[in-house]
């Protein structure tokens, strides 16, 4: 198991980063209208780490690993089978992969494919 991207959306993005910044020496990019307008920073083993704002007025703050899968289809439909609900179904972004969101346990969770 790998997580692959860690998204935290929050209504203060600027003083996150700034905290992951000075705990952790990364330096965040400036947003990625792909990701949401999100700051990212890549970590050591290659995982990235996103803060973004709500997309939307009713979006809550949220920490979303997303699980770096080869096969996003089949990912999805055993986590399906499991009993998880598909808030949002492969979709992709050029240039990033493809991502799907899920609910188990009513935690978000996601899955990545390059």
């Amino acid at each position: 198991m790998k997580i692959h991207y860690l998204e935290i959306v929050s209504p203060d993005v600027d003083s996150v980063c700034a905290a992951y910044e000075s705990t952790h020496n990364v330096t965040f990019n400036e947003p990625d209208e792909l990701l949401g307008g999100a700051k990212t920073c890549t970590l050591s083993d290659g995982s990235i780490v996103g803060v973004r704002r709500p997309l939307r007025d009713t979006e809550e703050p949220v920490v979303r690993p997303y699980w770096l899968v080869e096969d996003i289809e089949k990912s999805v439909a055993d986590v399906e089978a499991t009993g998880a609900v598909i808030a949002v179904p492969p979709l992709e972004i050029p240039g990033k992969g493809i991502f799907a969101i899920y609910i188990c346990g009513a935690v978000d969770h996601g899955f990545w494919q390059l």
